[in-house]
């Protein structure tokens, strides 16, 4: 019996938009990697020296202080107000609760390099 010569027929996929700069990221473990490779450090000691660094700025954020990171930038805690928005599924009116948020203040150093 002969093989068909035609092509399989394509199926129609839909693509998913793309993540941004998923591929840019850089993880935890990359950092540790390349905080071992600068330094005198193993892996094991630049993962504390790492986590104790991460730590340390959560803690001060927890408390609301803000942590400067020279040459990188500011994060600090902001308060929100209490606002009005529109629930997407209904068109209700709903309140927001007034809360905090992370901002972070890029250095001039850093602004000007990019």
């Amino acid at each position: 019996m002969a093989k068909s010569t035609r092509p399989a027929a394509k199926k129609s996929v839909a693509k998913a938009p793309p993540a941004k700069a998923a591929g840019n990221k850089i993880a935890k473990t990359q950092i540790i990697d390349m905080v071992a490779d600068k330094t005198s450090l193993n892996k094991k000691q630049a993962g504390e020296a790492v986590a104790a660094m991460l730590g340390s700025v959560v803690g001060a954020l927890q408390g609301g202080r803000s942590v400067g990171l020279p040459g990188l930038g500011t994060l600090s805690v902001t308060q929100t107000a209490a606002r009005t928005g529109v629930r997407p599924s209904t068109s209700q009116k709903i309140t927001i609760p007034a809360g905090k948020k992370i901002r972070f203040k890029v250095a001039s150093t850093l602004k000007g390099t990019l």
